[in-house]
């Protein structure tokens, strides 16, 4: 059953590419899809949690208060990680031989990179050159997603020979 949702999934994605396919490989094509997917979800889990399950407010959890911005990051972050990984697995770069769990090490050493690069970028661009929040968030993404694909590809994901 997996199998079928998993071809069902490449199926999908594969039938957009022909117009991109003189731009991208596949491969490039399909870890934009997913990804691209992924922040999708990711965007809508946080905007839910933070403005309706939150109600943009603290909660104390463990006797420790959490400002809602950063309870609602948590929750879908959640959710992305995990699909993330599966994701990119199982439909990006599926050719991969690394055991399952060295896969997984790898993804988490390389999004707690991806989290350390956004803030690193975000306030460089917005605290240090002064530009403006959102187009500094849609460059830093830019980085991120070619430098997390190419670590994907050589390290994660790595096929050995």
């Amino acid at each position: 059953m997996f199998n079928a949702f998993k071809n069902s999934i490449v199926r999908f994605i594969d039938f957009f590419y022909n117009p991109f396919s003189k731009l991208m490989d596949i491969r490039t094509f399909r870890y934009l899809a997913c990804g691209g997917s992924n922040v999708v979800l990711d965007t809508f889990i946080y905007f839910i949690s933070y403005n309706f399950i939150l109600l943009r407010q603290a909660h104390t959890l463990m006797g420790l208060t959490f400002q809602a911005h950063i309870l609602a990051f948590a929750m879908s972050f959640s959710v992305s990680f995990p699909i993330g990984f599966v994701l990119s697995k199982y439909i990006v770069f599926p050719e991969s031989e690394l055991k399952g769990r060295v896969q997984l090490f790898r993804y988490a050493l390389l999004v707690g990179s991806c989290i350390i690069l956004n803030v690193f970028f975000l306030k460089l661009f917005v605290e240090y050159l002064g530009w403006y929040p959102t187009p500094s968030k849609v460059i830093t993404t830019g980085i991120v997603a070619v430098f997390s694909f190419f670590s994907q590809r050589k390290f994660t994901f790595k096929v050995q020979m």
